[in-house]
């Protein structure tokens, strides 16, 4: 056996094989240049509004997973079962067995990081819809939760809910209580904790190595701002209220976070005082770079449209299955 080939697998094994180290490296190469990227990228996105900021941010952080998945289900598979004959067992390389073994490595600990916080948000939800008291709290609609201790809280995934502390509502004006329900209701509209679980779910760089906390920490902070203006909506009144509520809650002390993927009033590592600011001196809301949303999405279709259309030419699978070869080899 050559002193490069390591293992001998079967035609499935191989074809699983390949597919995990194809996702290992062009998982690594994208994710390399969103890594150097990342800082133009958050200054760029400066300028837009906190919606659309937050919007190019998960997008360009979910994008390194996105584009592996995409290279190996429409370029790896087919170009394989095609192309390769099926013999009975074939050598597998060492550099595509340890990218495979790293993609597995990877994936797994992002897919575990993931089910720990699920799990730790239905914990959450279950221990305080048992001892809280569902009811509803001024003019939202939606039921809520009164609970004693923690902090205020939108907690759940497909179903999102609302536990508000009894402190929280004895220390909270009617105004200030209000803003920060429709704070609330703003991430529960945008479906901000399903994303927060997604950039759990997204790979790292290598394992235990995720490489991507700028773009993440950023995307927190705007989309705390873009909650913020869709809570106000450009009224100066609800905005010193939400300010206030801001204020009045930090002021209560630290509170205990159960799960990444639960949204609070208050998350942890925020800058309180850049939020507070910002409605201190509420400026008119920005529409221009929300008009521009659907003519990047429509690019964005075009492009991914174009990608296909080469992907699925006869000769980009010959290509790709003679990179294939040099892989698994």
């Amino acid at each position: 056996m050559p002193s490069g080939e390591i293992v001998t697998l079967p035609y499935p094994m191989r074809l699983l094989c390949l597919c995990l180290a194809a996702f290992f490296l062009v998982h690594l190469a994208v994710g390399l240049v969103v890594l150097a990227i990342q800082t133009a990228a958050v200054r760029m996105t400066e300028r837009a509004t906190p919606r659309s900021a937050a919007r190019w941010l998960l997008a360009l952080r979910l994008f390194p997973l996105a584009c592996s998945l995409f290279v190996v289900a429409t370029l790896c598979v087919p170009s394989y079962l095609w192309l390769e004959p099926e013999a009975t067992a074939e050598e597998v390389g060492f550099v595509c067995l340890l990218s495979a073994l790293l993609a597995v490595a990877v994936c797994g600990v992002s897919i575990a990081r993931g089910l720990r916080a699920g799990v730790q948000s239905v914990c959450y939800i279950n221990r305080c819809q048992r001892a809280g008291i569902r009811t509803r709290v001024l003019e939202d609609p939606s039921p809520a939760w009164v609970i004693e201790g923690g902090s205020l809280m939108l907690a759940g995934i497909m179903h999102p809910r609302i536990f508000i502390p009894r402190k929280v509502m004895s220390s909270l004006s009617a105004d200030q209580l209000g803003a920060a329900l429709r704070h609330e209701g703003a991430h529960r509209v945008s479906r901000d904790n399903l994303k927060r679980l997604l950039i759990l779910l997204a790979p790292g760089i290598f394992p235990f190595c995720r490489g991507f906390e700028t773009l993440e920490r950023h995307w927190a902070r705007f989309t705390e701002w873009a909650a913020d203006d869709r809570a106000v909506d450009g009224d100066t009144r609800r905005s010193l209220s939400l300010a206030a509520a801001l204020v009045r809650v930090a002021r209560l002390g630290p509170a205990s976070y159960p799960s990444p993927a639960i949204g609070s009033l208050l998350d942890p590592g925020r800058d309180l005082a850049a939020r507070v600011d910002r409605l201190l001196h509420l400026s008119p809301p920005a529409r221009k770079s929300e008009r521009r949303m659907p003519v990047a999405a429509a690019a964005a279709a075009l492009a991914v449209t174009g990608l296909l259309v080469v992907a699925l030419q006869p000769a980009t699978f010959y290509s790709v299955h003679r990179l294939l070869e040099h892989l698994i080899h």
